[in-house]
């Protein structure tokens, strides 16, 4: 038998799912609370109920776009693994991540608002940024573990992340290009952490 709790839960979650569908089929400005109530299957008393109106729900895709991220990157740092290979598997997974369709199709929406109003994009993102990324834990594990040079690991995070985007999300996100080959992508990675072992490696270990 299913309680009201988890009926509410259920409601909520068709909610959010067909906010994920409209902003990222219609963009943020053509999504309204009615259309959103007519996908969900709910009345729009209903989708008030959980969400005050349109930006709290984008709000809520922002983090769950942030959690999918986090999520492919939970791996934490390992003083008996060599650092090239964790580092490997830590930058494979990120690439991994970025040629998720449905992790594209909600960065577009994301950044097309952030584009269209930056002022409201700047507060939702602003929000989850005070949340510290994967990459940058690991650093910072690594650094304390005398195996990275000590540099701000936000800065050493954002580089990494850097190199990966160039060919793997900023092209797609703007310019529509298809997503790496197979190939490309192995090339990218390898090569990313390459030159970023190179930068900041303290030790000669592999």
């Amino acid at each position: 038998m299913i309680t009201a709790q988890r009926l509410t839960d259920r409601k909520r979650e068709a909610i959010i799912q067909a906010a994920i569908t409209e902003f990222r089929e219609n963009g943020f400005d053509a999504t309204s609370m009615d259309r959103i109530a007519a996908r969900a299957a709910v009345s729009k008393r209903t989708v008030y109920n959980h969400f005050p109106g349109k930006e709290e729900l984008f709000s809520e895709m922002l983090a769950r776009l942030w959690e999918s991220s986090q999520e492919a990157l939970d791996r934490p740092y390992c003083a008996s693994q060599p650092l090239r290979v964790q580092l490997l598997t830590l930058v494979q997974e990120k690439m991994k991540m970025l040629n998720n369709a449905n992790f594209m199709d909600l960065a577009r929406v994301a950044v097309a608002e952030a584009i269209h109003s930056p002022e409201r994009a700047r507060d939702m993102i602003g929000k989850l940024g005070e949340r510290e990324e994967s990459i940058q834990v690991w650093i910072r594990a690594a650094q304390a573990d005398g195996q990275l040079k000590a540099v701000d690991a936000g800065f050493a995070a954002c580089q990494l992340q850097a190199l990966i985007k160039a060919f793997a999300f900023w092209p797609q996100i703007t310019m529509g290009q298809p997503p790496l080959s197979e190939a490309m992508q192995v090339c990218v990675v390898n090569s990313a952490v390459d030159m970023f072992l190179g930068e900041y490696r303290l030790t000669a270990a592999p």
